[in-house]
């Protein structure tokens, strides 16, 4: 007896066909876009949806498989997270339970609110491309313009087989946002553009108020945000505790607006 069909009939080509055309045609689309936010952790996430939530095309770059950086698994591979006052605001706005455990601190659990993260700026209409590397910055007169990008496992195959050319993607504003390593920031300053630092200490009280304060336009069309300002100017790290990489974020993405309103 033939079993009772449950699923609509489709053939194998057709699968390939869906995923190569529909990434083709996002990829392409984004090729030129308002904004691209390198990194794909809670800053960048917090940014890219503000900016798409105004109605612009934000194009979000990922080089891991993931997105939501260290708010997947907290400190110490424990997934809860910190928050400190008015961090736990905006979590909450997404639905996520805070926790106050001590006077002006919350904890929440890391899974939910990297996911409450990623379908935000999802639904906002930001982009992703995740397995996607950095390379280089697009310059034009003085400004960064774009990026130069590369599949993440090119860097891991054996020399004699890397030489495989990297697309480019044009921006009017490009987002460091790629934590400690601070890359894009780093490519600025290896061709003399600028001089960046490395981050401090672990300070957390005054470490989460200055990399709000310092998030911002460092060079025409490079804004920094998150714990890529940390290391750009040479601040205290902050450890598992998240509230300056979500007002960060939403700082830098109101920072990319005004560029973007002229």
């Amino acid at each position: 007896m033939q079993n009772e069909k449950i699923f609509s009939e489709v053939s194998e080509k057709e699968i390939t066909r869906a995923i190569v055309n529909s990434f083709s045609q996002m990829l392409s689309q984004f090729a030129e876009s308002d904004v691209i936010v390198i990194g794909g952790g809670p800053s960048g996430l917090v940014t890219g949806r503000e900016i798409a939530k105004a109605g612009y095309k934000v194009l979000i770059i990922e080089r891991n498989n993931y997105l939501g950086g260290g708010f997947w698994i907290g400190g110490y591979l424990m997934n809860k997270i910190t928050v400190r006052a008015p961090g736990q605001e905006m979590l909450e706005e997404l639905g996520v339970k805070c926790e106050e455990v001590a006077p002006g601190l919350f904890v929440a659990d890391g899974p939910w609110a990297c996911s409450a993260l990623i379908n935000s700026a999802c639904q906002a209409g930001a982009k992703i491309l995740n397995m996607t590397s950095f390379d280089d910055v697009v310059l034009r007169e003085k400004r960064v313009a774009g990026v130069v990008i590369n599949w993440t496992p090119v860097a891991f195959l054996p020399r004699e087989l890397t030489c495989v050319d990297p697309i480019a993607l044009e921006a009017k504003v490009v987002v460091d946002a790629t934590g400690h390593d601070a890359v894009v920031v780093k490519k600025l300053e290896d061709r003399g553009l600028l001089k960046a630092g490395a981050f401090g200490a672990m300070w957390v009280e005054l470490s989460e108020d200055l990399v709000v304060e310092h998030t911002g336009e460092i060079y025409p069309g490079l804004v920094v945000v998150g714990m890529a300002v940390s290391t750009t100017f040479s601040l205290p790290r902050m450890g598992p505790t998240f509230g300056a990489m979500l007002l960060s974020g939403k700082k830098g993405a109101e920072v990319a607006l005004n560029i973007l309103k002229g």
